[in-house]
């Protein structure tokens, strides 16, 4: 049955309003979400085929997938998109902290205070400034040569992250910023905005201390 045979106070927008979403199944949901159909195929069968997507695909479902669906129109592909993300974001139990602080950067980043050689590491971040992983990416005298964009941003690709912390530790105890720190900000920077993934911050630690170089 088409969802406009349907008496008005079973559909599921209706239905949800005054009912709440509780009462409403996976694909009432996903007809709520979608709202209606077309001439090429109804709001019932758009909504099936979106939720088998789902199920096999474990909720990592990317535009490409949804574009597939008879029916879908571009306008709703985002929609459903944002849906599962907002979801990911807030409702999901993650271990991982939010990162919102320089301070709460250089936490996760005691490990490297004190080396005795410089390491430069990157923190990857969901777009709700969650953190996706941290990696070391190099070990030694930071120049731009060593600290190429392609080494930080491969992982941020992979991680599908929304933005960097970045961070080196100066074994000397010094809080200035050299000349080749400033120039592997800069490259991060312009590498950044191109892949569309924000350099946040780029911290100088070291034992006792810190500094913002962005």
């Amino acid at each position: 049955m088409k969802v406009l045979d349907k008496p008005k106070i079973d559909r599921p927008r209706e239905k949800l309003a005054r009912y709440g979403t509780a009462r409403l199944s996976d694909l009432e949901l996903l007809m709520a979400i979608i709202g209606s159909g077309n001439a090429r195929a109804d709001v019932g069968k758009i909504a099936r085929e979106v939720l088998k997507i789902l199920r096999q695909k474990g909720g990592d479902v990317s535009y490409d997938d949804l574009r597939s669906v008879v029916g879908l129109g571009e306008a709703k592909i985002p929609v459903i998109l944002a849906s599962l993300e907002l979801a990911r974001r807030y409702l999901l139990d993650s271990d991982q902290p939010i990162i919102d602080s320089p301070e709460k950067a250089v936490e996760l980043l005691a490990d490297i205070r004190d080396k005795k050689q410089e390491y430069f590491a990157c923190l990857t971040l969901d777009g709700a400034n969650r953190l996706i992983a941290k990696r070391v990416v190099t070990i030694g005298t930071l120049t731009a040569s060593l600290v190429h964009p392609r080494e930080v941003f491969a992982d941020a690709i992979a991680d599908r992250a929304a933005s960097i912390i970045v961070a080196h530790n100066h074994p000397s105890g010094s809080l200035e910023a050299s000349q080749a720190d400033r120039e592997v900000t800069h490259r991060l920077r312009q590498a950044g905005e191109l892949l569309g993934i924000s350099l946040v911050d780029h911290i100088i630690l070291t034992k006792h201390s810190y500094k913002s170089i962005t």
